[in-house]
């Protein structure tokens, strides 16, 4: 599985910005789709997973952040709004192919890693 993301830049606190990930090379609608994001000095961090359950947030972005998925174009987003200075970080679009997705919050849970889109917050 090959990820793609873009959508990243430089926004004022308070701005929204949106996220988007192509993934090719396996069918898409077998994964579990999530974003992880990593600061400066800081370990990877989980942010949002969308799974056949439902969707599940980091409580730091609860009720401002937004994952989706379009399996018909491959496609995972991430609608981020009121965004904050501490959001920013290199984000990450991750699948697992596993099928449990058990520990979801989890970086070693996901097998697939795209390269990294910066998102940084001015105040």
């Amino acid at each position: 599985v090959q990820l793609q993301a873009s959508g990243g830049g430089l926004v004022q606190a308070g701005d929204s910005l949106s996220l988007s990930c192509a993934a090719s090379g396996r069918t898409f609608s077998s994964l579990y789709m999530g974003w992880f994001r990593q600061a400066p000095g800081k370990e990877r961090e989980f942010v949002a997973v969308i799974r056949w359950s439902g969707t599940y947030y980091a409580n730091s972005v609860k009720g401002r952040f937004t994952i989706s998925r379009d399996n018909a174009s491959y496609r995972v987003y991430l609608q981020m709004n009121s965004l904050k200075p501490e959001d920013t970080a290199v984000y990450y679009c991750v699948a697992d192919s596993s099928g449990r997705n058990a520990y979801y919050t989890r970086p070693r849970t996901y097998e697939y890693w795209g390269q990294g889109t910066q998102v940084t917050v001015s105040s």
